[in-house]
């Protein structure tokens, strides 16, 4: 287990869609994304099918911040931390894979972000809203 993951937040990442935010030129992205997975290490991987206003926020700054929400359990966190993108290697070459299947061969992962977590905020509202974990 990360030093910076409870065994809740990991659960909510891996069964509930995440939403990217990223920010540049004045102007605030947020976008729902799928394609994604932990790795062993902790950080969060997100495989690039439609994401270009995210993208250019992340070469302007690598500053992004994750949402993840479970609306039956109302539990919820926000993780924020920097992003990188690459365009090739492993973790490439799988969410391609992943995603040519779905698609049926209409779309396919043009790359994907590294994400590496800084913090994490507790959103679930309740006494420990707000709360750094």
């Amino acid at each position: 287990l990360f030093a910076w993951m409870n065994e809740q937040v990991k659960e909510l990442l891996q069964t509930s869609m995440w939403d990217l935010a990223t920010y540049a030129d004045g102007e605030p992205n947020v976008v729902p994304v799928a394609f994604k997975e932990i790795t062993p290490d902790g950080k969060l991987l997100v495989g690039d099918v439609f994401l270009e206003t995210t993208l250019k926020n992340i070469q302007a700054n690598h500053k992004i911040a994750l949402s993840v929400f479970d609306p039956q359990k109302l539990t919820g966190y926000q993780i924020k931390g920097s992003a990188e993108y690459v365009t090739e290697g492993a973790v490439v070459t799988k969410f391609k894979g992943i995603v040519e299947k779905m698609f049926r061969g209409a779309a396919t992962a043009k790359g994907a972000l590294i994400i590496t977590p800084e913090k994490i905020i507790v959103t679930t509202p309740s006494a420990d809203n707000k709360k750094v974990l």
